[in-house]
């Protein structure tokens, strides 16, 4: 829009206002008003004054986010006041007696209320603002000085360089928060660390910190980091009273606080949030690694004071660890269902996030080879969502006479020479006789596909052993008394697991097609496949155009489908199976029903309030609304609760509509 200002200076003040007032809305509230290119132009038009007019740069400009010169090195700088660690607890015991001891050393009956805040898994700073502009940052260092790190966090746009406020600016103000790589950016961050061939930061925290340090800011600008504040160290000028009026006070004058924290006036509460978090961490879009927990009042937080430099007033709620070291023992090679080799790590037993681990993940050769990984050395084992296990990468120095490792060059189980695909990163054993397709599709079968109950793996591994079962239409031919003769089982257990065998025929469509070993086909595409062609027959004479049709099936998928139904041995298991009394075809119960919202797509993202995510599904899919569980440009529009993510930016870039909860409401009607 054409400024009415005539003079250079009052429309780069103008220009540094909109830039000032687009970041914030961008990389703060995560709800930008306008698009790239209009930023971009805004952008370059104040660079263009600047550069005719030197004299009309500040210091807290845009365009000087990135205008220091590559450091020396980093000097050491004082806080204004002590960064302190915090006191960790594990167990809502422990918060109990905590609030116990709280409730004793304020010797009243006042109450006490709290503040939780995720505990933001990167790394520290303190930015100090004179008049309202950013004079100096720091990392926390030994929590008395840091080092001076200001070039590089100025690079970091969700960090103001000047307050935003209607009120006067404080004399000084030291604002305490928290640099993180969100979890999207850390991946293309990795991505392109491999591909310029360095060895990249084994989690998003080192990867945070080190780009804190770099002594070029020009570098620390390129990766895509953010800031959550959580406090004040020392505030000249003003007064606050808690520490949630202190959260609303930051994030009124343009700083970035957590959506997720929350006021609590229990500590039942309290305990219950910080147990329910941990299932909860991995829909969040960075890494977290417990809970914050604060008494709220300023005054009692005075009162309690603090022992050993750690405040009494505060509390880490954490989980087990999620990563620990031991000794890689060795590397098996296991051949899937699909003929795919998979490395898997044996490993010394170790305690990690509450369970015991003995075995991981290592995804494949590339991978190996590139976090350098050796058979004797000591690595980092990581619980991925605290769930699967995988090694991370060595933990120091190889082990004298270690060596890289390799694939072995012929199949463990049938010798075949292994190949790999031009453009895959998996080795394949292409033997279709390999004892591995049978078998790995049985225990697929049995377990994760139609999940026959009294049928475990040890008994397919025996009936495989001895002959009796190796293929699926096999094990709907064994009979009762054949499974009598497999150890460990009695006339009563052999009649179960028949009867089991024989209650799997009633499984629906979509589970068969997801056991029938498809390559690229998981549950959630097996059931998009089941519902979309609704027949065997009629997915098997698809065309790539129509199986692409399909949500979640793109190019590459299609024709992997398309060639699997080509093959006529398939065909020929899909009849037998059909014959045997398989389901094969959608049953009127497993149908999408029709409603007013047939034909849309949504998506649903971050934590809703009045239900959770499966009662918002069910209620959309009863109206005949498809959920899905990514955005694309068929979908018609995404729910957006506390938390969302990287799922409501996507939306928004690609003009799909963002609703709240209460629109999600509107949307289902009484």
């Amino acid at each position: 829009m054409p400024s009415r200002t005539t003079t250079p200076a009052d429309r780069a003040a103008e220009l540094r206002r909109l830039i000032d007032h687009h970041l914030h809305r961008y990389h703060v509230l995560d709800d930008p008003e306008i698009d790239d290119s209009a930023y971009d132009a805004l952008y370059d038009e104040l660079e263009a004054i600047e550069a005719k007019h030197p004299e009309l740069v500040t210091s807290d400009s845009p365009t000087q986010r990135v205008g220091a010169a590559p450091a020396a090195g980093f000097t050491k700088v004082a806080h204004l006041s002590p960064m302190g660690s915090l006191e960790k607890v594990t167990t809502r015991e422990a918060l109990e007696k905590w609030a116990d001891d709280i409730r004793k050393r304020l010797d009243t009956e006042e109450e006490v209320a709290y503040v939780l805040e995720p505990k933001i898994d990167g790394s520290a700073v303190s930015l100090v603002y004179e008049d309202g502009v950013l004079v100096r940052g720091a990392t926390r260092g030994d929590g008395e000085r840091g080092e001076d790190v200001t070039a590089n966090l100025r690079t970091i746009k969700a960090i103001p360089l000047r307050m935003r406020a209607e009120a006067p600016a404080p004399a000084r103000v030291e604002v305490r928060g928290e640099i993180f790589f969100p979890l999207e950016g850390f991946a293309r961050y990795i991505e392109t660390q491999i591909a310029a061939g360095r060895k990249p930061a084994p989690n998003a925290r080192n990867a945070a910190a080190g780009s804190l340090r770099q002594l070029n800011p020009s570098v620390t600008a390129e990766r895509p980091l953010s800031i959550f504040v959580y406090g004040i160290g020392v505030l000249e000028g003003d007064e606050l009273a808690t520490q949630w009026e202190t959260l609303q006070w930051l994030q009124e004058r343009g700083f970035r606080t957590n959506p997720a924290a929350e006021r609590l006036e229990s500590i039942d509460a309290v305990a219950d949030a910080c147990i329910g978090w941990e299932s909860r961490r991995g829909d969040l879009g960075y890494e977290i690694d417990g809970i914050v927990v604060k008494v709220d009042s300023f005054d009692q937080q005075r009162r309690l004071g603090s022992l050993h430099g750690r405040p009494r007033f505060a509390r880490a709620f954490k989980w087990a660890p999620t990563s620990a070291v031991t000794r890689l023992v060795r590397i098996h090679v296991r051949v899937g269902r699909t003929g795919v080799l998979n490395p898997l790590a044996e490993l010394e037993p170790v305690h990690v996030g509450g369970v015991t681990v003995s075995s991981a993940t290592l995804h494949n050769e590339d991978d190996i080879r590139r976090k350098d990984i050796r058979v004797g050395d000591l690595v980092i084992v990581q619980r991925a969502g605290d769930v699967i296990p995988q090694v991370v990468g060595p933990a120091g120095e190889h082990e004298p006479g270690t060596k890289p490792w390799r694939m072995p060059k012929r199949c463990p189980l049938c010798k075949t020479e292994v190949v790999r695909p031009e453009g895959e990163v998996m080795h394949r054993c292409p033997n279709r006789a390999c004892p591995s397709r049978g078998l790995e599709t049985l225990y697929h079968w049995v377990g994760g596909a139609l999940d026959i109950e009294n049928v475990g793996g040890s008994t397919i591994k025996k009936l495989w052993d001895e002959g009796i079962v190796r293929s699926l239409p096999d094990l709907y031919r064994l009979p009762a008394e054949r499974l009598t003769e497999v150890e460990g089982y009695a006339e009563l257990s052999a009649t179960r697991a028949f009867e089991s065998i024989q209650r799997s025929k009633e499984q629906p469509f979509s589970r068969v097609l997801f056991g029938l070993n498809i390559p690229k086909v998981g549950w959630v595409i097996a059931r998009s496949l089941a519902l979309h062609f609704r027949t065997a027959d009629a997915l098997a004479d698809a065309t790539l155009e129509q199986l692409e049709e399909v949500e979640g099936i793109g190019p590459e998928r299609a024709e992997l489908i398309a060639e699997w139904f080509a093959d006529p041995e398939n065909r020929a298991l899909v009849e037998e199976l059909r014959e045997l009394g398989l389901q094969l075809s959608l049953a009127e119960d497993e149908r999408p029903p029709e409603g007013r919202l047939t034909g849309s797509q949504y998506v649903i993202t971050g934590t809703l309030e009045g239900w959770t995510r499966e009662e918002a599904k069910a209620a959309l899919e009863a109206l005949g609304a498809k959920v899905t569980d990514s955005v694309s440009k068929k979908t018609t529009g995404v729910v957006v609760g506390e938390s969302p993510g990287s799922k409501a930016q996507k939306a928004k870039k690609l003009g799909v509509a963002v609703l709240s909860e209460d629109d999600l409401r509107v949307l289902i009607g009484p």
